[in-house]
């Protein structure tokens, strides 16, 4: 397929997979981590492949970019960019509580929990999730082709109905800028 084709076709589609979000959903995340920095809850967020890059470059976002007036300030941690300890969980236990573990050691009750996950299903996640639910987190899911086991998990979720990983992945970055600005703009 020729390259203009395929970029048209690709950014067609991620058009129309963005024109159908909730915003009303994206309403109600931004209102629920405007309260948590109000309440100076703790905010972490992960996810595997380009959902980790997405969590790292989403708590720098809330940490700098929307943090960068107000007296009160978010308190972001993206539990992908600790390399050592998820390998560390990942060789002495399992992959799957790579995330779970990083919660038990940091997680109160109120703090914001944020997986992201192309599928929804990713093993890691949902556990993490699991156990953010348990200790009385509020939990949310940034989720992309049908849901998957995350949509039923969560407390709050922005779903891109897409079965492409590049354009839930795409979707994914371009939510994370709106919220940023959004509240950085409500400084």
């Amino acid at each position: 397929m020729e390259l203009a084709t395929y970029a048209a076709e690709y950014f067609r589609k991620l058009k129309e997979g963005l024109d159908r979000l909730d915003l009303k959903a994206l309403e109600k995340i931004i209102e629920v981590l405007t309260q948590a920095r109000e309440e100076r809850r703790q905010i972490f967020i992960f996810g595997n492949g380009g959902s980790a890059a997405t969590a790292s470059h989403f708590a720098n976002d809330l940490n700098k970019l929307a943090s960068a007036e107000p007296k009160k300030k978010f308190k972001a941690i993206a539990l992908t960019d600790n390399v050592p300890l998820m390998t560390a969980w990942a060789n002495d236990e399992d992959y799957a509580e790579i995330f779970a573990q990083q919660l038990d050691n940091f997680l109160n009750e109120g703090d914001i929990v944020i997986g992201i996950s192309g599928s929804g299903n990713s093993e890691n996640v949902i556990r993490a999730l699991q156990l953010a639910s348990q200790r009385g987190a509020i939990t949310i899911g940034f989720l992309g082709f049908d849901g998957g086991r995350m949509k039923d998990l969560v407390d709050y979720f922005l779903w891109f109905q897409e079965d492409h990983y590049g354009r839930v992945e795409d979707a994914h970055t371009i939510v994370c800028h709106i919220i940023a600005h959004v509240l950085q703009d409500a400084c």
